[in-house]
């Protein structure tokens, strides 16, 4: 029996690679002859660098046979091996904290969580109308300074609604003499793709601040004008924008993405938008990992009607062909819509009664998720 594991953080509480080690825990204590692979992954948000980290050396590929270590090797086939690169950049408070990315020849991997993340505040320091997007910006220019001609960048997790302002502003401080945008010549031939599966407009009822604002904020009451204030000041800065550059992307797919940050990519930095989810699936070619597979298991903290939005399940389920999928989750809504969906089983690791306190646990989280993979892999 082979079982491929694909399982996205549970944001808060468990990484990609601790939950695919946790379910590979269970189903070894119940088919102890299952062939195991284990295959991290992240839509664009926390995890992101880890996942395409893996997918990119020979970590992934020592878990693999010979035949499909040569379908999967990714970026590996393009040319050296991918190097974890530490820089010092702003936290979203403008700390000084270090961050990591990932550089393979000229092709730069950036996770904008890891300066500008939700993660690296505390609830009560949560405040998207003062958190910036700076550190981000410092990584894109530390990975150009060092060659890179490729950078892409998740968009995810993000502790800031700036639209983007704070990292372009980073990259003028890098490389405008002159403090302005215009002069800058280092980032002309270098090609920006960003990666998330968020398709919200910049601004709007459907915009950045009104979607994704609330959540970025501490256990604060009555947001109403503080997200209206988020929303105005993206508004101003695309019309500020549009009349600069003659075109205006505030409402294209991505531009609402990580608080905004996809719209200073797309309008300033011509990026490209796609799919996190696709791009890690197709880079690592999970197809064909997982065609001889007898079982799929994915999951992520809280499945219900969103994961149906393009989520990361979502991808793996597309990327599965004829094999059974099984999704886990801290929290299940929507059963029957995710099983007519086409998942195999929808499982809720945690049982009845457990305190949200006590299921964020680690150790918890863990011990669930073992369990449960491990009574999926007994009765499929």
């Amino acid at each position: 029996m082979k079982v491929v594991l694909a399982i996205d953080s549970f944001k808060g509480c468990i990484s990609s690679v601790e939950a695919n080690s946790a379910a590979a825990e269970g189903i070894r204590a119940m088919c102890p002859d299952a062939e195991i692979l284990q295959v991290p992954v992240s839509d664009g948000g926390e995890g992101f660098l880890d996942a395409f980290y893996a997918a990119t050396s020979r970590q992934l590929n020592k878990e693999l046979d010979e035949e499909h270590a040569q379908q999967a090797g990714g970026y590996q086939e393009k040319g050296g091996e991918a190097q974890i690169v530490e820089v010092t950049v702003r936290d979203p408070l403008m700390r000084h904290i270090m961050a990591r990315y990932l550089l393979q020849e000229e092709t730069a991997i950036i996770e904008m969580a890891q300066a500008s993340g939700l993660t690296l505040l505390s609830e009560e320091e949560r405040n998207p109308l003062i958190a910036t997007t700076y550190g981000t910006g410092q990584i894109v220019a530390d990975a150009v300074k060092r060659g890179a001609k490729h950078v892409i960048v998740g968009l995810g997790g993000s502790a800031t609604s700036d639209a983007g302002i704070g990292m372009l502003r980073a990259l003028i401080d890098t490389f405008a003499k002159q403090g302005s945008w215009d002069d800058i010549k280092e980032l002309k031939d270098v090609r920006f793709t960003i990666a998330t599966d968020v398709t919200n407009p910049l601004y709007g009822e459907k915009g950045a601040a009104y979607v994704f604002g609330r959540q970025k904020f501490g256990a604060e009451k009555h947001l109403s004008d503080k997200l209206r204030l988020l929303d105005e000041r993206a508004r101003k800065f695309a019309e500020v924008s549009a009349r600069h550059f003659g075109f205006d992307r505030s409402t294209a797919e991505g531009a609402g993405a990580a608080g905004g940050l996809g719209y200073a990519f797309l309008e300033y930095l011509n990026a490209e938008s796609i799919s996190g989810v696709k791009l890690l699936l197709d880079t690592i070619r999970f197809r064909q990992i997982a065609r001889d597979a007898d079982l799929i298991i994915t999951g992520e903290g809280s499945a219900d009607r969103q994961t149906l939005m393009g989520k990361l399940p979502m991808g793996i389920l597309k990327h599965a062909a004829d094999t059974p999928v099984a999704l886990l989750a801290g929290k299940v809504s929507h059963r029957e819509e995710l099983l007519q969906a086409g998942f195999r089983h929808v499982e809720c690791i945690n049982p009845p009664g457990l305190a949200l306190a006590e299921a964020m646990l680690k150790e918890v989280a863990q011990r669930n998720i073992s369990l449960t993979a491990g009574r999926l892999c007994h009765i499929r």
